[in-house]
């Protein structure tokens, strides 16, 4: 096991490699850096006269390297993340990639468990329940959330519940993860004294983020289950199990679903960067800071070390993702070997 884990680890350093440059020329290829978005603020905001702005923009090109090719500007990015974790200089922000990285990443990996164990586990819950009671009322009505949560887009579930809670409800504190009062109050306010109001407010903050990637998540993890099932029920090994005078939840719970679960399991491998891109669809309509609206706000002017950085990110936990779904599938079934065991 050890020896697979290390194999795959070894295996996804050139991926990650050739991810990063083909993401870094994608992102460069549009018309357009940092320095002309700098030039239009100054003209339009500033009142500068065209020459003086682009004079402006090109020193500040200059400075910066925008003018150096893009094989050497890829490759003093790439060798600051290898030789000092430096993940380049953020324009927009004036700091280093790495503390926007370090402010944006906890919260979105958070939001995005949470929304992976809540759709795992109703998914599956929804899927066992349907499959059990085939072709009843409760079956069609788990069925049609399922498609309801495989077609609706999550940006328009995200504008709708946007809409009911500021023009229906009146919320007034949207884009943050904490009201005003709560913002500079520690989780810690002693030993064995949890500030249970602070985190209150943060679930009436992300509960419509976590709600609608939830709903799209556990939509695909119901109909897979409920399809795998199904075809497991039919099996010829759960007749024999039934008429060894077994329980039909026994049947079910012991026998049919852990098989059941190989599709799903091997499916996470894939989820969390669904989470994440989940997270931050819904995170850009409500404003939150994640890195959802940093990717779309650095993409717009040109900020390239930050949506390349976010990116890179984004292919790890796919990586990532993949590594665990091997192992988990290694633990849920013993006759799966993985790095060579015997």
């Amino acid at each position: 096991m050890l020896g697979f884990l290390g194999v795959r680890l070894m295996q996804s350093v050139p991926v990650l490699i050739v991810m990063s440059f083909i993401t870094f020329m994608i992102i460069q290829a549009p018309p357009g850096d940092y320095g002309d978005f700098i030039r239009t603020n100054m003209i339009v905001q500033g009142g500068a006269t065209p020459e003086a702005a682009s004079a402006a923009a090109e020193e500040y090109r200059e400075k910066h390297g925008l003018n150096d090719p893009l094989l050497m500007q890829y490759g003093y990015w790439i060798w600051g993340i290898v030789t000092e974790g430096d993940f380049g200089q953020s324009y927009a922000y004036n700091k280093p990639v790495s503390e926007i990285l370090a402010q944006r990443l906890p919260p979105t990996i958070a939001i995005a468990l949470v929304c992976h164990l809540l759709a795992t586990v109703i998914g599956i819950g929804f899927g066992i329940l349907a499959a059990t009671r085939q072709y009843t009322w409760v079956d069609t009505v788990l069925s049609f959330v399922s498609f309801m949560g495989m077609t609706i887009p999550r940006f328009l579930l995200a504008l709708i519940i946007l809409y009911i809670l500021v023009f229906k409800l009146n919320v007034q504190e949207i884009g943050s993860f904490y009201s005003s009062r709560y913002g500079g109050q520690p989780y810690w306010e002693g030993f064995l004294d949890f500030n249970w109001g602070k985190l209150w407010n943060l679930i009436q903050h992300v509960w419509p983020v976590i709600a609608v990637a939830t709903f799209g998540g556990l939509a695909y993890n119901m109909r897979v289950m409920r399809a795998n099932l199904l075809d497991t029920l039919n099996a010829q090994y759960i007749e024999t199990a039934r008429a060894k005078g077994l329980g039909e939840g026994a049947v079910i719970m012991r026998h049919a679903v852990p098989n059941a679960l190989h599709p799903l399991v091997a499916y996470q491998g894939v989820v969390l960067p669904y989470m994440l891109t989940g997270e931050i669809e819904v995170a850009i309509v409500f404003g939150l800071a994640t890195i959802g609206p940093a990717i779309v706000g650095s993409m717009a002017i040109g900020d390239v070390y930050v949506t390349a950085t976010l990116m890179l990110v984004l292919g790890a936990t796919l990586i990532i993702g993949n590594i665990i779904a091997d192992l988990l599938l290694a633990l849920l079934d013993p006759r799966i070997r993985v790095g060579g065991d015997k």
